[in-house]
């Protein structure tokens, strides 16, 4: 009885294994939870074709907006964990916890695969503006209680968080103009109606080397190579201070190993190409790609983080 019983768990084993082996039978579908045309959205793109190539099948984008990325988020919590169908998500994922009251799938119905870039947050302001520079904010913002105002594509955003961060460490009192989307945010500080705002570099870096914002700060621990002559936050008012947009691809919890493993080694060989490296950083991103341990203790710094901010500052969302 005992033989038969190892037998059959040797015989379910080796099922298990071929049919890893056969891995990818079909196409796999990378869900992003926010509309096309963001940054994400670009990303995403440009790693799934790659991907696809590596893994000999088609990789395709399914973008599924709303609720701050939860909608898509919980599709593919509730998928079938085979690897057929993936989560490339960003940073109110990390976010959107703090926010909901509750969240449409359970946080550990997904498992993440790997880090995949991080994009640094810039503060900017209107190229004529009488604000010189991050310390003359912070000044100005103590001398004149609630009258200097910034603006954010909503309270979900990073960008929002990112300036109520910035606002906690240094007791400000500024006000926040929350916007439905970061483009007319973006407008408005190009045109005076708001003073400034946290924005990222791949919306912002264009409009300051073309004019229209002028960067004041870098919410990243080192300058970055775009914009060289700009300083961080961190060396200006606030020590250690880093407010990042960051991609990250997850799966349904319980996918098997091998298949993770497949998977992980495509995206990871897909972002060491020049060209896609090139591209990224044209989008303002750092190309990253991590082991799934290290992006989970990415992940529970970021937790951490923002929940701090949200509890501290009662945001909720708008």
């Amino acid at each position: 009885m005992k033989l038969l019983a190892k037998t059959l768990i040797a015989a379910c084993a080796l099922v298990a294994a071929a049919a890893h082996a056969a891995f990818p039978e079909r196409p796999i579908t990378m869900v992003v939870p926010y509309a096309p045309g963001g940054g994400a959205d670009a990303a995403a793109r440009l790693l799934a074709t790659r991907m696809g190539t590596r893994l000999g099948t088609s990789v395709i984008v399914d973008n599924r907006p709303g609720a701050s990325g939860t909608i898509g988020a919980s599709q593919v919590a509730k998928a079938r964990a085979d690897g057929y169908t993936v989560l490339y998500d960003a940073t109110p994922h990390s976010i959107n916890p703090h926010l909901f009251a509750k969240l449409p799938y359970a946080r550990n119905a997904l498992q993440p695969l790997s880090l995949v870039l991080l994009m640094p947050n810039v503060i900017v302001v209107k190229p004529d503006s009488p604000i010189r520079n991050v310390a003359d904010l912070a000044a100005r913002a103590k001398a004149a209680p609630g009258k200097i105002n910034f603006a954010s594509g909503g309270s979900g955003t990073v960008q929002r968080l990112a300036a109520e961060l910035f606002r906690q460490r240094l007791s400000l009192d500024i006000v926040h103009v929350p916007y439905k989307s970061g483009g007319p945010a973006i407008s408005d500080v190009m045109g005076g109606q708001v003073d400034f705002m946290f924005g990222t570099m791949a919306a912002t870096y264009p409009l300051v080397t073309g004019g229209k914002l002028r960067a004041l700060a870098i919410a990243a621990p080192e300058r970055s190579a775009r914009l060289p002559d700009v300083p961080t936050v961190s060396e200006t008012v606030i020590p250690g201070y880093e407010a990042y947009e960051w991609n990250g691809v997850f799966l349904p919890a319980g996918t098997p190993e091998p298949v993770a493993q497949q998977l992980r080694e495509a995206l990871v060989e897909a972002l060491k190409e020049p060209e896609v490296r090139q591209r990224l950083s044209d989008l303002g991103a750092q190309p990253v790609g991590s082991t799934p341990a290290d992006f989970a203790t990415f992940l529970k710094k970021e937790d951490a983080k923002w929940g701090e901010v949200v509890r501290k500052g009662a945001i909720t969302l708008d």
